[in-house]
Formats: structure tokens, C-alpha cells, sequence
């Protein structure tokens, strides 16, 4: 495959890519809407609470990987400066850092 053919195919799943993350912010911030509005539950208060501060880290994660695709760093490691595989970031489109760099980084 040349490389003009190869960085057409990376272009386009870029762009696919940047869609589906929009998209999911999106959904997310309408989510934290509908969590920030007061249900008036005590008893709920701390599930709410929980769900808020996933969904705000959602978000952030989200957005930084939007960053890094405008920025084109996304797919370098941002601890080591390598390439996270691509089958990293089909499953994990968020992902910062390589699989031994993430290892690392949970210990």
C-alpha cells in the first residue's frame, strides 16, 4: 500500500473518529444535564453524585482526545512519544498513553 493510500485511509478514520466523539460528547453532556437537574431524592444524592463525576470525566477524556486529533498528536504515546496500536484506540479511542505506559501508570 502506498503511503499516499495509507494516509487517505488514516485521514478518513480520523474524520470518523472525530464524528463518533463529537457525537458521544454530545450525548454526555445532555446526560450531565438531565443528572445536574435536582430530583429533590436525598436517597439518591450520593448515586447521583457518583454518576456526575464519571460523566464529567467522560467528558474531559473526550475532549482531550478531540484536542489531540486537531493538534495531531493523537496516537502517540504521551508518556513514552510512541504509537498506541491502533487496536488500542478501536477499542479505547481516549487513550493516552501505550499499554506498558498504562501499566505503569496503574501502579
Amino acid at each position: 500500500m502506498s503511503t499516499g493510500t495509507r494516509d487517505t485511509r488514516n485521514q478518513q478514520w480520523l474524520t470518523e473518529l472525530r464524528t463518533t466523539l463529537t457525537n458521544e460528547f454530545e450525548a454526555q453532556t445532555a446526560q450531565l444535564t438531565q443528572l445536574t437537574a435536582d430530583t429533590g431524592d436525598p436517597a439518591e444524592a450520593h448515586t447521583q453524585a457518583a454518576l456526575i463525576a464519571a460523566t464529567r470525566q467522560s467528558l474531559e477524556q473526550i475532549s482531550d482526545a478531540l484536542r489531540r486529533i486537531a493538534d495531531g498528536s493523537y496516537g502517540s504515546c504521551e508518556k513514552c512519544g510512541g504509537q498506541i496500536p491502533p487496536a488500542r484506540l478501536e477499542v479505547l479511542p481516549q487513550a493516552r498513553f501505550c499499554v506498558p505506559c498504562q501499566e505503569k501508570q496503574n501502579r
